[in-house]
């Protein structure tokens, strides 16, 4: 795997530099509602200020806005940043989606965005996958390095594409095959067993894309429907009654993929087993959390709704390692080429 050059080599002392960091965090009444991401951002940060930049410019988006939307401002991120970071060097531009030009990849765009730094550091690897001005143009505008947690990320998920200690367990869910065929034809032919969960489960019964077999639920919690309130009830998973949704997996299957993934040595998940936001669904992926976190083996977990999984169960520092990045994390394993990542010179 391509590494690019890293920001411990960078000489910044005096200098401006501009981060690309990943401060996508969710907002709630104004306030950052959990500040995660800005915590992992900070190790990039102190470096450059410990080493005596003269000035550290945040750039990241917030969101989806549809243009400047105020309520995609970076005001709240900020403000969280600098109580974390109290430093004058440090400022946060504003959200880089409101520009148009960041999703295009514009070079004028990517011009102003050059415009506040001598060098540029890229600490957003869950925007890496995605060429975008601040995350790829800009690259190419100065000189361009790895931030800590790009660089972390990059060591050990390819932990993931070299040797890896056997059995190697992968655990997939959420709702298409179709999002996620890329990596699970990568996976089936590294892993030894695939778990695969969710809506998938059911697209994945109906017919396997994949060469090799998968494991896939027995049983299902079925409810009459899509509601957290439905009335709901445990059927095996070939008769689910009609009409009804599978909305998370049962319990023989929660015991089932919990015995593949204690035998495990080697573990990769990425989605949730059924619709965890809602608690009366959400025991099949806190069970694959559990045992995820109790296995003896080096564990990667990625993507959205298990990255949320193991910090509300409290089980993030019995995981090997918590991947920021969701998309990217899987087009890394599929063997994609990351454009914010290739953007920097190699190492």
């Amino acid at each position: 795997m391509r590494l690019p050059r890293s920001v411990r080599d960078a000489d910044v002392s005096g200098r401006r530099v501009l981060v690309r960091a990943d401060l996508n965090v969710p907002i709630e009444d104004g306030r950052v509602a959990d500040d995660t991401r800005i915590r992992e951002s900070l190790p990039t940060l102190r470096l450059l200020l410990e080493r005596g930049a003269a000035r550290v410019t945040v750039c990241s988006h917030l969101g989806r806005p549809q243009g400047a939307d105020t309520s995609y401002a970076m005001a709240p991120v900020e403000a969280r940043l600098r109580k974390l970071l109290p430093d004058d060097r440090v400022e946060v531009l504003e959200n880089t989606r409101f520009q148009p030009g960041e999703t295009a990849n514009d070079e004028g765009f990517a011009r102003e965005l050059a415009a506040h730094g001598e060098l540029y550091v890229n600490d957003a690897f869950g925007s890496a996958h995605r060429a975008h001005a601040s995350t790829e143009a800009v690259a190419r505008l100065l000189p361009a390095y790895a931030g800590l947690l790009l660089e972390r990320e990059l060591h050990e998920l390819g932990r993931l594409l070299g040797e890896v200690e056997r059995p190697y367990v992968a655990i997939v869910g959420g709702l298409k095959v179709e999002d996620k065929i890329g990596v699970l034809e990568t996976l089936s032919e590294r892993v030894d067993t695939m778990l695969i969960g969710g809506k998938m489960a059911e697209q994945m019964r109906a017919g396997n894309p994949l060469a090799v077999p998968v494991e896939l639920p027995s049983d299902v919690v079925a409810a009459s429907e899509f509601s957290e309130d439905a009335e709901a009830r445990t059927v095996p998973s070939d008769a689910v009654p009609e009409g009804w949704l599978g909305l998370d997996i049962g319990p023989e299957s929660r015991r089932t993929f919990a015995a593949a993934i204690a035998q495990a040595k080697t573990v990769f998940w990425n989605g949730p087993m059924g619709v965890f936001e809602w608690p009366r669904f959400a025991e099949g992926t806190e069970a694959v959390a559990r045992a995820v976190a109790e296995a003896d083996a080096f564990s990667v977990v990625g993507g959205g709704d298990s990255v949320r999984a193991v910090h509300e169960l409290g089980l993030a520092e019995r995981i090997s390692w918590v991947s920021t990045g969701g998309g990217a994390s899987l087009e890394l394993l599929e063997g994609k080429t990351l454009p914010g990542v290739d953007a920097i010179p190699e190492a």
